[in-house]
């Protein structure tokens, strides 16, 4: 048995997930991996009465391999991630570059730069 929601299109599942247009998150502002082949991620996000699907993170690019890499993102991408939790790059802020830097994941070979800890 499903129960209503006050947002249209949300059903909340006996299990205690959500499901919204055909697709199940694990609650609002829960990250998962994106449904789109050419995203990393997508959240249901929730702020106030709004709900929206967000997708982010460009498939194929790295993500916090080096702290200018994770210092270039935050100055390049500030503006949209002030807007908050329904912007995606307040998503991929908060999922693909929050830490310290240094993931494992090198970026990839058309990424290379010097001033990003790659050698081209």
């Amino acid at each position: 048995m499903t129960t209503k929601s006050k947002y249209p299109g949300v059903k909340r599942l006996p299990s205690g997930r959500i499901e919204y247009r055909g697709t199940t998150f694990a609650g609002f502002n829960k990250p998962r991996k994106s449904t789109r082949p050419e995203k990393k991620g997508m959240v249901l996000a929730k702020e106030g009465d709004t709900v929206r699907v967000i997708h982010f993170g460009q498939k194929g690019y790295g993500h916090n391999y080096s702290d200018t890499a994770r210092k270039s993102f935050k100055s390049r991408h500030g503006k949209n991630i002030k807007k908050g939790k329904l912007s995606a790059a307040y998503w991929a802020d908060k999922v693909l570059w929050a830490g310290k830097g240094g993931s494992k994941k090198s970026p990839p070979k058309t990424q290379s730069h010097k001033k990003y800890g790659r050698k081209a």
